[in-house]
């Protein structure tokens, strides 16, 4: 049973990697591949080490590592396929949608440049649905989401905490800055 029968078509934009080593993956894909480090840190959601890597100032990041990947263990090196989606309003139908589903894992999140709903396939691997935000700051964040709160409310939040973090960027400024780092990284 479907909430919404909306046509909504995700595009596919980023994924994460769950490495063993996460320094030699970085080299390679900074100095072999040309991507520069968009961020860096320890999720607190995701708990692991993280670095978030892009070649497109428009993509915040186009791979991400995770490390601390177990040589023992079955876990795939896929942490999570990504996909974009074009506003609030479609996230909200896609979250119903998934709940209709009864889909596993469903953990809707507040990164402060996106707005997101984690959920695992029929197999257990992790995708994300998102939507960009106006603004930039240092990830990994995730805050939990309320998909229930009308959209402006929602904005209005995820604004506000931007604008208290030390980092905070509109979306713009922080694009130039990776367009501006993409020229200067001749690989």
């Amino acid at each position: 049973m479907q909430t919404d029968q909306q046509t909504i078509r995700p595009h596919l934009t980023h994924m994460g990697i769950n490495v063993f080593d996460i320094v030699k993956m970085e080299h390679f894909y900074t100095q072999v591949l040309g991507l520069i480090v968009t961020d860096r840190g320890r999720g607190k959601t995701f708990k692991t080490d993280l670095v978030f890597m892009s070649a497109d100032p428009f993509n915040h990041h186009q791979v991400v590592l995770a490390g601390g990947r177990d040589p023992e263990s079955k876990k795939s090196t896929i942490n999570q396929l990504s996909l974009r989606i074009d506003s609030l309003d479609q996230l909200r139908v896609m979250y119903r949608r998934l709940q209709d589903f009864k889909v596993q894992n469903l953990l809707p999140l507040d990164h402060g440049i996106a707005w997101s709903v984690y959920f695992s396939d029929p197999e257990g691997n992790t995708i994300e649905l998102y939507v960009d935000s106006p603004w930039y700051i240092m990830q990994p964040h995730g805050d939990p989401l309320d998909l229930e709160q009308p959209t402006d409310e929602i904005v209005a939040n995820t604004e506000r905490m931007c604008r208290q973090d030390s980092t905070f960027l509109p979306i713009e400024k922080f694009r130039a800055n990776v367009r501006s780092r993409l020229a200067q990284n001749s690989v």
